[in-house]
């Protein structure tokens, strides 16, 4: 596993406090272009996926080809109440995940990054298919928070992952 992936990783704590530095409860709640979903719930998701995602790279590491379950990340926006979650909140709750994950990756054997689990709607997924999935993920969802942003008058210059 290359470093730089596990580094790339841990960077997404900064790049996510950066993104939501500055804003306004008004704003967090704003339903701004592009997609339905506000910002409060775009950084709602993006915990609640970094979660999943930690989940699903400490079963890989610990079981045997385990069970990867996809989620509804729409129903889960509806029915968690994501609109009232604090992105403050929301931003720390992510930060102490992958200061959390980035640990246990840091200490793992290159061996460790080939094991797979088996994941319910895209199959086989490595470990290190998982960890670069968590950081395209994040990046993903940083082009709408920046659209976000600028729709409401408070842009501020993207960044994304290095590399």
């Amino acid at each position: 596993m290359s470093v730089s992936l596990i580094d790339r990783f841990e960077a997404g704590t900064a790049l996510l406090v950066a993104a939501t530095d500055g804003l306004t409860v008004d704003h967090e709640r704003a339903r701004p272009g592009p997609g339905a979903w506000s910002i409060a719930e775009l950084v709602a998701h993006l915990v609640d996926s970094d979660l999943v995602l930690s989940d699903r790279m400490k079963r890989v590491i610990a079981e045997d080809e385990p069970a990867l379950l996809a989620f509804d990340e729409n129903a889960w926006i509806a029915r968690l109440n994501s609109q009232a979650m604090p992105v403050e909140e929301s931003v720390n709750l992510f930060a102490a995940n992958r200061t959390r994950t980035t640990r246990i990756l840091r200490g793992l054997s290159e061996a460790d990054f080939a094991r797979s689990g088996i994941h319910s709607e895209r199959g086989r997924k490595t470990l290190a298919e998982i960890v670069a999935g968590a950081v395209s993920h994040l990046d993903h969802h940083l082009k709408f928070l920046y659209a976000k942003r600028a729709a409401l008058g408070v842009a501020i210059a993207p960044r994304y992952s290095p590399g």
